[in-house]
């Protein structure tokens, strides 16, 4: 009996200790290979790379930002912070100083974009977002406003951005039916109010269906008559149908094409 019991308190022994052995393992697979983020701020780019790679992180620059106390091209942020904790091959990122602004921020209001873009980047700045508005009596792709304003002093990124206008929406009608009316005269309704006058063709009217003894329609054979030139729409031609049809909403500048007899 004292033999059996002193067998399982062994047993119960060499299974915490295994327990804690695998712990402690595991424990060391997942805290072993971390490090700690090392300061970067105020480093150069070179020396910054090589910091990081030392212990097996990586380096990426994602921004840059005007800065009087940072000297340009140094480290004037980072994200880890320094001390973080974190694996090997992590990215540190990064934001490089430009210095202290050194450029004038141009006046493009009033130009196109493509002027104003021109504009921008010949004074080593970058046009990053655009934004465009509708406003009655203005031309299109004319600069409204800008961000950061001409002679801007407090700039932080060599970034602008601008208002642009926009071309406005074409003025929306619904098609009325003209069927049942004279073709000279829809024609002149519709160039008067900016429509466009498309195909006109003449429908071709099918000869009678007879009946035979037994009640069945039956085409009645074509006339004789002389071969003769196909005929032309003209301006007393009447409109049967019409494309777009009656009820749809068109713009100015739509093409309506018409089947007349």
């Amino acid at each position: 009996m004292k033999s059996a019991l002193r067998f399982a308190l062994l047993a119960l022994v060499l299974v915490i200790v295994a327990m804690v052995s695998a712990l402690t393992a595991m424990r060391f697979a997942i805290h072993g290979q971390e490090v700690a983020v090392p300061p970067l701020v105020g480093m150069g780019p070179a020396d910054a790379e090589r910091a990081v790679a030392g212990l097996g992180l990586q380096m990426s620059i994602e921004r840059q930002y005007y800065s009087p106390q940072i000297p340009e091209g140094r480290v004037m942020s980072q994200l880890p912070l320094p001390g973080t904790k974190v694996r090997h091959g992590w990215q540190v990122r990064v934001a490089q100083s430009l210095g202290p602004v050194r450029v004038a921020i141009p006046d493009v209001t009033g130009q196109s974009e493509h002027a104003a873009e021109l504009n921008i980047r010949r004074r080593g700045l970058e046009l990053t977002s655009r934004a465009e508005v509708q406003t009655p009596g203005i031309p299109a792709d004319q600069v409204l406003a800008q961000s950061p304003p001409a002679n801007a002093t407090q700039v932080a990124e060599p970034n602008i951005s601008l208002l642009l206008t926009a071309a406005a929406e074409p003025q929306g009608f619904v098609m009325p039916s003209f069927v049942g009316q004279p073709l000279g005269t829809v024609s002149r309704t519709l160039q008067d109010s900016g429509f466009r006058l498309g195909n006109v063709s003449v429908v071709v009217s099918t000869p009678p269906l007879t009946v035979d003894a037994s009640g069945n329609p039956v085409a009645a054979p074509p006339p004789v008559v002389p071969v003769a030139p196909p005929a032309q729409p003209s301006p007393a031609s009447i409109i049967v149908s019409q494309v777009p049809g009656a009820g749809q909403r068109v713009v100015a500048g739509t093409v309506v094409s018409f089947e007349v007899r």
